[in-house]
């Protein structure tokens, strides 16, 4: 219901038209004004937005509707491999700097405010470019046939990669060569390729054909993009590009060595191009390259591989040679006994034979050579001490000593010494004990240690108890599903048998595999265990925080649901209200949810509800605010204009809002209005009674006056229950002394149609307009270019006739008298539109000021008939009314049905209009006031801001 009736005459009678559209849903339209080179429409209403590469894209979601939907950009590129968001921007400009063509695509733009479907608006970002061509030259030499001469043809080819598809272009020096202008030269298009002709070929070089060739390549200026060009000399010394290597294959170094690689060219014309590549995608970051020179100072291990030098002129195919960095290393030592193979027992024992295995990874695997010792002395092998290396190709790097008839004699300490050839390389010593003690492992699970009961987040330790001399390494693994373990990896390695896990969690429990490791160890079938690990964890319950608003009175019901605990068996609940203990019991265990209800709430009942569900592990809390505060209102930004006033610098502001779920509480009262200007300190506030229930949607209104142009106020709103105060919202209101119009909303600005009048204005887009019968007048698009914007027209199909008359008349607009800073009195106004004039039988389109109290319409302001052409043009005249005033467009009926003029984007700005008026022809025009045509667009609007 409205409130607080202080609205002037001339604006009571639309109060009710505005209240009965307060909600709606979202509409939405995509504008652009970043640097655009072209915004088109295609089939189906496609618009696609075209942009220079490195320009700035900036796209503007006009929405509508109440409450305020919000805005959401998504761009979905298109392709198979690019289905996935890859920007999303909550704000009504979308901006892009320096836009690339990676970034083109389909930009969608998405309104939803609760009612209705949400709104959906996409336009495809078409990103032009034309990077610089490139000529490669290809040779052929082929014998005829029954004749010994040699045919040498030349194949010029030139490549530039750009959106749209270029156009090339060829020239030997100052000469076009065109297809046929040469019978020497034939120009194509390779079959397997897209695009327009960029092959040249030189069939039996001539001596002409020794030139400078130029391949220019052209997107026709789109976009403003120039040509670009490049030139190659073709000589009878034109060849492609060779190399030599100055250094071996392979390269064997140790680390720490600096290394260079030296290529030198051996022919090619033009000088070819050195560069260096690495098998492992990229060059170190500590390399150096200097023309054909790449120093590797320090070099490492993971810097081993193979480096290629690479020689490109854009003659035939780059010449490539390569060498191989072999960096020496030894590393990562094993062992493993192996018991008598012929008999069934895993123990080592007198008489039998017994093999020693060691093995190392060492880099170049040729260089490494083994010797063993004997409890520090040398050992040779014998008939009874055999010493084998194994097949590189199918064991590498690996040594066996053989035992044959073990003797008491024969235990001791064994050490395999592995070494690099040249020395350099630290040797990697290991050291094995055969004895009597030597027995294989035994692996168990300590008593109480399986099953593992552990809460979530607790650190954990896992344990196997392995025995055996010498006690091998434990690998550990999950045993009942294909999952990683705690780090990440498959397997995890434990020297002491122990598996330590911190900060365990519900996704850890299972079950744990430990075995003992095939090396450092005995080469016997492995042992294994198995340890079961149960993670606790406390109930996970919803929801985690619930506000309830509620009148008082009234019952309210709290749900406290559980999703998942463990145990799960017994659970308690307790609920609270503060400190306070409410209730408490055991889960019914069919139920899997708690309640507690509140009969009828009273200010007591009012505040913090906790839900504790509780297990072994410990407790999930459920919250509940319950109170009594109304919903914040929602302020209703469809206000068109502030509200001129009668005193020097002042103005007056129409606040409208509707009330959040009005009927969730005890009824609304009243309202806390305060207003501050903005940047003080101080708050005015009043109080802004209610008579009557308000309902869902239900716009209210009351007039802020007395405001001082041109400041700006922060405005709070607080509805009021007998609860006491609810949430307040806050907004800035801005005044610019500006109207603007654009009629992309149904009330059209409070435009009325006037009643003695011969037919109506039109509102309509020319996505959905039909031009069937009339296809040669009207628009083709609003004045923004958009298919689905917006605008007036007048329809001048039969039943029209000639001179018939549609009046279209502007709300009452308050007069500024004279102030001080120079305003003018009587005051000065500019009025702008823009119109579109187009067909054989345009009529006349006129504007006129209309003030309080008059009866009749005047001699226009503004006058101009006959075709304009199709496009939009703008208009701009002073007035100066003495009284409240509005203003009248007036359309008049040709001679015919192509004479549809339409009009767009109405403006009206307090002081004169500033522009100069360019020269225009005298007959186009009739008025007696200052007519100005502009090709811009002033933007006229209330700016508004919300907290």
């Amino acid at each position: 219901m409205p409130l607080n009736y202080t609205l002037p005459l001339n604006l009571v009678a639309l109060t009710w038209f505005v209240t009965f559209f307060s909600t709606a849903p979202p509409t939405v339209r995509i504008i652009h004004s970043g640097h655009a080179c072209n915004v088109e429409e295609e089939r189906h209403t496609e618009r696609v937005y075209t942009i220079r590469e490195g320009e700035t894209l900036e796209l503007t979601c006009l929405v509508t509707g109440h409450p305020r939907p919000q805005i959401r950009w998504t761009k979905t590129a298109g392709s198979v491999s690019d289905r996935f968001q890859d920007s999303s921007v909550f704000n009504d400009t979308l901006n892009i700097a320096k836009i690339q063509r990676t970034q083109g695509g389909r930009y969608y733009c998405k309104a939803e405010n609760g009612l209705g479907s949400p709104a959906i608006k996409s336009i495809r970002v078409d990103v032009y470019y034309l990077d610089n061509p490139v000529i490669t030259v290809h040779q052929s030499i082929g014998e005829a046939k029954e004749q010994f001469y040699y045919e040498r043809t030349v194949f010029l080819r030139c490549v530039a990669n750009s959106n749209p598809p270029v156009r090339y272009s060829w020239h030997r020096g100052r000469e076009v060569l065109t297809q046929g202008s040469d019978k020497g030269v034939e120009i194509y298009e390779p079959f397997f390729t897209q695009g327009e002709t960029k092959i040249l070929k030189l069939k039996n070089l001539r001596p002409q054909d020794y030139a400078n060739y130029s391949c220019i390549a052209s997107v026709r200026n789109v976009c403003g993009i120039p040509d670009r060009s490049v030139i190659f000399g073709l000589t009878n010394k034109t060849a492609s590009p060779s190399i030599k290597l100055l250094v071996e294959d392979p390269i064997v170094v140790n680390p720490g060595q600096t290394v260079s690689l030296v290529c030198i060219s051996t022919g090619g014309e033009p000088s070819p191009i050195l560069t260096w590549v690495s098998s492992n995608d990229s060059l170190p970051q500590r390399s150096i390259g200097k023309g054909g020179t790449l120093t590797l100072p320090a070099i490492t291990s993971d810097e081993a591989g193979v480096y290629s030098c690479v020689a490109s002129n854009n003659v035939g195919n780059p010449a490539k040679k390569s060498t191989t960095i072999v960096v020496r290393a030894l590393k990562k030592g094993r062992f493993w006994i192996t018991p008598d193979p012929y008999h069934n027992d895993d123990n080592i024992q007198i008489g039998r034979e017994v093999k020693i295995s060691c093995q190392v990874e060492a880099t170049p695997p040729e260089e490494l050579t083994f010797s063993w010792l004997k409890n520090g002395r040398a050992l040779r092998s014998s008939e009874r001490m055999v010493i084998t290396q194994t097949d590189p190709d199918i064991s590498p790097g690996t040594t066996n000593l053989d035992i044959i008839d073990l003797k008491f004699t024969d235990f001791g300490t064994y050490t395999c010494v592995a070494a690099l050839k040249g020395g350099g390389i630290p040797e990697i010593s290991i050291d094995v004990n055969i004895s009597s003690t030597t027995v294989p492992p035994s692996l168990t699970v300590p008593r109480g240690k399986s099953p593992l009961v552990a809460r979530e987040g607790d650190t954990v330790e896992l344990e196997c108890l392995v025995s055996g001399k010498p006690k091998p390494i434990i690998l550990w693994s999950r045993a009942d599903k294909e999952a990683p373990m705690p780090d990440g990896s498959m397997q995890m390695e434990s020297y002491d048998g122990v598996l330590r896990i911190v900060n365990v969690s519900r996704e850890m429990t299972g079950s744990y595999r430990c075995q003992t490791s095939q090396y450092n160890g005995f080469n016997v079938k492995p042992r294994e265990a198995v340890v079961e690990l149960i993670v606790q964890y406390p109930p996970t319950v919803e929801p985690v925080h619930m506000e309830v608003r509620q009148g008082l009175g009234r019952p309210v019901v709290m749900t406290c649901r559980v999703l998942r605990a463990h145990p799960s068996r017994v659970l308690r609940y307790e609920w609270r209200l503060a400190n306070n203990l409410l209730n408490a019991g055991a889960f019914d265990t069919h139920k899997d949810e708690t309640e507690h209800r509140i009969r009828s709430l009273n200010r007591e009942g009012l505040g913090e509800y906790t839900c504790n569900v509780i297990n072994e592990a410990g407790a999930g809390k459920c919250t509940f605010s319950v109170t009594g505060k109304a919903y914040p209102p929602e302020f209703y930004y469809d206000t068109y204009s502030p509200l001129w006033q009668y005193r020097p610098r002042v103005y007056g502001f129409k606040l409208q809002w509707t009330q959040m779920n009005p009927g969730a509480v005890d009824p609304i009262v009243a309202y806390r209005l305060g207003i501050r200007q903005v940047g003080l300190q101080r708050w005015w506030e009043q109080e802004i009674s209610v008579g009557d229930t308000i309902g869902r949607g239900e716009l209210m209104t009351h007039n802020l006056t007395e405001l001082i142009r041109p400041e700006s106020y922060e405005v709070r709103l607080t509805p009021i229950t007998r609860f006491g105060d609810g949430d307040p919202t806050v907004r800035i209101v801005t005044y610019s002394g500006e109207f603007h119009c654009s009629f992309e909303e149904e009330p059209i600005c409070m435009f009325t149609q006037d009643k003695n009048d011969d037919f109506d204005w039109t509102r309509h887009s020319a996505a959905t307009r039909d031009t069937k019968y009339t296809p040669n007048t009207g628009p083709s698009a609003d004045h923004s270019g958009s298919k689905q914007g917006f605008y007036m027209y007048i329809e001048t199909s039969r039943p029209r006739k000639e001179g018939d008359q549609a009046r279209l008349v502007s709300p009452f607009f308050n007069i500024a008298p004279k102030n001080p800073y120079g305003i003018p009195n009587p005051p000065a106004y500019c009025f702008g539109f823009f119109y579109h004039m187009y067909g054989k039988h345009i009529g006349k389109l006129n504007a006129f000021l209309k003030q309080k109290g008059q009866m009749t319409l005047e001699a226009p302001v503004w006058s101009l008939s006959g075709n304009q052409g199709d496009r939009w043009k703008q208009a701009k005249v002073s007035i100066h009314p003495t009284s409240s005033f509005q203003v009248v467009l007036e359309g008049v009926r040709g001679p015919g049905i192509e004479g549809d003029i339409a009009i767009d984007d109405i403006t009206l700005e307090e002081g004169e209009c500033r522009d100069p008026p360019p020269n225009i022809s005298a007959n186009a025009l009739s008025t007696s006031s200052h007519i100005w045509l502009l090709c811009t667009t002033l933007v006229l609007t209330l700016l508004e801001g919300q907290r």
